[in-house]
């Protein structure tokens, strides 16, 4: 496996595994397939454009195919500006259970701490109900502070989502 940096070359593929996310785990994301799958190539570019604060992680298996992403983007302002967020979490389902999320959150961690000076926290929320989810997030460290009732609704159905931190400062 291979996690690296997404780039403008990358867009395409990651706009497929995005709408496969959003088809597969509609329950889990904030956006739905209808609303991204008619956004044009260029939406997909601007988002996995990296800067030290923003950036798209993949990880490639061994033919080089795109097999999961993440996001981070720190926080813009003076006072939230010691906070990151994680978001767009997903791992073909092929290849869940491998320790793949895990070694893909590592890794982004590892270069939102390098890269953004002064990081103290790296929040997430995940659906209340997905509990592989939650305990790949705990066994980085991920504590839950709160629990958002009727976070998103799809289909009729509401789903609650537990608001995650990763205390950084609490691993210097």
């Amino acid at each position: 496996m291979n996690i690296r940096l997404l780039d403008d070359f990358d867009a395409q593929v990651y706009k497929e595994v995005r709408l496969r996310a959003l088809k597969n785990d509609p329950d889990s994301f904030g956006s739905t397939y209808e609303q991204e799958a008619t956004r044009p190539l260029r939406n997909f570019i601007e988002r996995i454009q990296h800067t030290k604060d923003q950036f798209t992680l993949g990880c490639f298996d061994d033919s080089n195919t795109l097999v999961g992403i993440v996001n981070f983007a720190r926080e813009n302002r003076l006072k939230t500006a010691h906070k990151g967020n994680i978001y767009g979490m997903y791992i073909e389902p092929q290849f869940r259970g491998r320790g793949l999320g895990k070694a893909l959150l590592l890794a982004l961690i590892e270069r939102a701490t390098k890269k953004c000076e002064g990081l103290e926290q790296i929040h997430l929320t995940v659906v209340s109900n997905n509990e592989s989810a939650k305990r790949l997030y705990t066994s980085l460290g991920f504590e839950v502070y709160g629990v958002e009732p009727h976070a998103l609704k799809f289909d009729g159905h509401y789903f609650d989502e537990d608001l995650m931190v990763l205390r950084l400062a609490i691993l210097n």
